[in-house]
């Protein structure tokens, strides 16, 4: 048996949950797949997997295995592209996932600029507001507002975004333009929840250096951005986000920013992928690309100062 074959077939079963779809994945027979990992387990004499009717659960001891698996497999893929032309001209496929909002207002723009870098690198951008599990999706790496709480993923905070609190003229007219957030007693917001515990998020608010939080009442609640700033400029409620995202209704005065002296807090962005002490060449040089965009804004609108802070996964 080819060990290496067999940890690339182990890790994809792991990565995709399934037998049939890693089978799916490597262009192999799914017989194939289920007897190179039963060969695997016999020689190591521990059992990585239990399968079920409905889903494949990795053992302890498999979730080891896996770990290293990765580690050795990624070290293998910097070893063969060591004196190719790869390593200075990477190529392949990298997909990565992002909100609607990084996508189209900043990321698919500056596409040119990273086609030009590196004309061999296909891109599978998936755009949307809701948590991606990388390794079962077979997704590369990620951008998120938010830090990961998985510690088996690197989260690297690459910029700070700085929001407002906004509303459309509109709904100022009918309910008035707050002075201070100590006058939004008689307002509402566009709320948007949390898809964890279907909660709405409070409005947050920097005071004299302190964060403050206002619930407010929300006729109606969201969780996606776009239906987010929709809700907003139909007069629904307040809303926050960030300054970049809502830029073109700011600008064609379908929106206006309230409360200015009193912002949200800058938003972070991230970026996420599974650890491992090497990457391969193509994700190592997106993630790059994309580090350098958010440090060299084009628009004072999308980043207030650029944040290398990390967090290693355990």
């Amino acid at each position: 048996m080819d060990q290496v074959q067999a940890m690339r077939i182990f890790t994809r079963i792991v990565e995709l949950g399934s037998f049939s779809r890693a089978a799916e994945r490597l262009q192999l027979p799914r017989a194939t797949v289920s007897n190179v990992l039963k060969r695997l387990e016999q020689r190591l004499g521990v059992r990585l997997l239990i399968r079920t009717t409905r889903q494949v659960q990795v053992t302890s001891e498999g979730t080891l295995y896996y770990q290293r698996c990765v580690q050795l497999l990624g070290a293998l893929e910097e070893a063969d592209t060591l004196f190719s032309r790869h390593k200075l001209q990477p190529s392949g496929k990298v997909r990565i996932d992002m909100p609607h909002s990084l996508a189209r207002e900043i990321v698919i723009p500056a596409l040119e600029d990273f086609y030009r870098r590196y004309p061999d690198i296909t891109l599978a951008l998936g755009a949307n507001d809701t948590h991606v599990d990388l390794l079962r999706e077979g997704v590369d790496c990620v951008l998120r507002a938010w830090e990961t709480e998985d510690d088996g993923l690197v989260a690297r905070r690459i910029a700070m975004l700085p929001q407002l609190t906004c509303a459309s003229p509109g709904y100022l007219a009918a309910f008035g333009v707050p002075q201070s957030i100590d006058d939004l007693q008689q307002h509402r917001a566009v709320g948007y929840f949390s898809l964890a515990n279907n909660r709405d998020y409070p409005l947050e608010f920097c005071r004299n250096g302190k964060l403050e939080l206002r619930e407010l009442p929300a006729r109606l609640s969201v969780s996606g951005a776009d239906a987010y700033t929709s809700g907003c400029r139909a007069g629904i409620g307040l809303i926050q986000a960030a300054r970049y995202s809502l830029a073109p209704w700011l600008e064609n005065g379908e929106l206006v920013e309230v409360l200015a002296e009193t912002p949200p807090p800058p938003m972070p962005i991230y970026i996420m992928y599974p650890p491992g002490r090497f990457l391969a060449p193509r994700v190592r040089v997106l993630i790059d690309w994309l580090i350098g965009l958010f440090e060299n804004p084009k628009s004072s609108d999308m980043a207030v100062f650029p944040a290398n802070a990390s967090k290693q996964g355990k």
